[in-house]
């Protein structure tokens, strides 16, 4: 399969302390790819790489052919709103705004009218189960709760890479696996490629394929394993 997205000899130090040294790593289109591996081994480190979050400090990330090292700020800014959805561990959704505000954000800023967008915005909350949110505040909201508004915006725009970083951490067991089940259906649904950054072997279990990370590097007993469907 050719590479949809790809990180080459990957360098990243935070000070001098060393994140990753010397990742190689490709994605797919329609891939969901698991990273997995110890706290602080340089799975999230890798994972805002690949997004275009952070600058490698040598080695290079490529999506369809472009390199990313070559793309200025507002470029790169801009691929993450409309090609990457982007999903952290706490949501981070904006405080000020209503879920169905927090959700539509990202097709507003895409240039899309604000009745569309908030109607768009209402069935992504409705799918993720919690349409009964569109009006409340992040603050009123419990954390799971916050997280499925969070995964909703992610998803919005119909990225066509979904960066996922620890994304069930704040919710219960059963919430998790819905919430993942719906990421893999939209997945499979619109040919879309995850990268799923995770430590719990029962959500990696979701993914096609899984490469683990031990202290910086790829660790070669974890590399290309497939899943079990």
């Amino acid at each position: 399969m050719t590479a949809l997205l790809q990180g080459a000899a990957l360098h990243r130090r935070y000070g001098r302390t060393p994140a990753l040294r010397g990742v190689d790593m490709e994605v797919a289109e329609g891939e969901i790819v698991a990273v997995t591996g110890p706290s602080g081994c340089g799975k999230s480190t890798l994972l805002h790489c690949l997004a275009g979050l952070l600058k490698v400090d040598s080695g290079g990330v490529s999506y369809r052919g472009q390199d990313l090292g070559s793309l200025s700020e507002a470029a790169r800014s801009r691929l993450r709103r409309t090609e990457f959805g982007v999903l952290f561990q706490f949501g981070q959704l904006v405080p000020e705004l209503t879920a169905v505000e927090n959700v539509a954000l990202p097709l507003l800023l895409a240039g899309s009218r604000r009745r569309q967008a908030r109607k768009v915005a209402g069935e992504w909350l409705d799918r993720f189960g919690v349409a009964e949110l569109a009006d409340k505040l992040p603050g009123a909201m419990s954390g799971g709760q916050q997280q499925r508004c969070a995964t909703a915006r992610s998803l919005v725009t119909e990225p066509r890479v979904l960066f996922a970083d620890e994304p069930t951490g704040a919710l219960d067991v059963l919430t998790g696996e819905r919430v993942l089940s719906e990421i893999v259906h939209v997945a499979r649904e619109r040919s879309m490629a995850v990268v799923l950054v995770t430590h719990e072997p029962q959500i990696a279990a979701y993914a096609d394929r899984e490469i683990a990370l031990r202290d910086g590097v790829v660790d070669p007993s974890g590399l290309g394993l497939r899943m079990p469907a």
